[in-house]
């Protein structure tokens, strides 16, 4: 994926621009007194980012505007699908983790994914940030940026939505399940 180039086609700019502009007509609640035209207007100047915004959208992630950094002068958007992202799952931590299992490999793992669509991955403030925003993930589970320290000694965290509340777990690192994978944010 290194090698791929990092921009849309005319329809697919407007594939994706239609997509999000209606995601954010829909839900406002997300980004009350924001403006779509203004968000697009960034969006256009910002072809690798509109990229990335798709690559979200083809994983299944739902990308919306979550809020305005006014000093940095960005749009903030995190994957707003009700689940972890179908497109992202059954991924171990990262490439140490991937490249420590002897067998039943995963296919990937969630921070390399991540960088090769120009996303980072939700952190554990993050995560909590959208779950105020919405009721997500309480079916499926999403690794967010571990700690160095916890990583250091093999472990990860996930994060998920049970019994109305948000929890942090941990894991080793390179286990995987079809119902984890990760959630993203962009900024613009």
């Amino acid at each position: 994926m290194q090698n791929e180039q990092r921009e849309l086609s005319s329809e697919q700019r407007e594939k994706i621009l239609t997509t999000l502009k209606a995601r954010f007509e829909k839900n406002m609640n997300r980004h009350e007194g924001l403006e779509w035209a203004n968000v697009q207007a960034k969006l256009e100047t910002n072809a690798e980012k509109l990229w990335s915004l798709n690559k979200m959208e083809i994983t299944g992630g739902e990308p919306d505007v979550i809020s305005y950094d006014k000093k940095a002068d960005v749009y903030i958007f995190y994957d707003c699908s009700e689940q972890t992202p179908k497109g992202r799952r059954s991924v171990c931590y990262d490439r140490k983790a991937l490249e420590s299992r002897k067998e039943h490999k995963p296919k990937n793992n969630a921070m390399d994914m991540a960088a090769d669509m120009g996303i980072e991955i939700l952190t554990e403030e993050q995560y909590r940030e959208l779950q105020k925003l919405g009721v997500f993930d309480t079916k499926t589970s999403s690794w967010v940026k571990t700690p160095a320290n916890i990583r250091d000694l093999g472990g990860a965290v996930f994060c998920d939505r049970r019994y109305d509340t948000v929890f942090l777990y941990h894991n080793g690192a390179e286990s995987y399940y079809a119902s984890r994978g990760f959630r993203g944010s962009l900024m613009v």
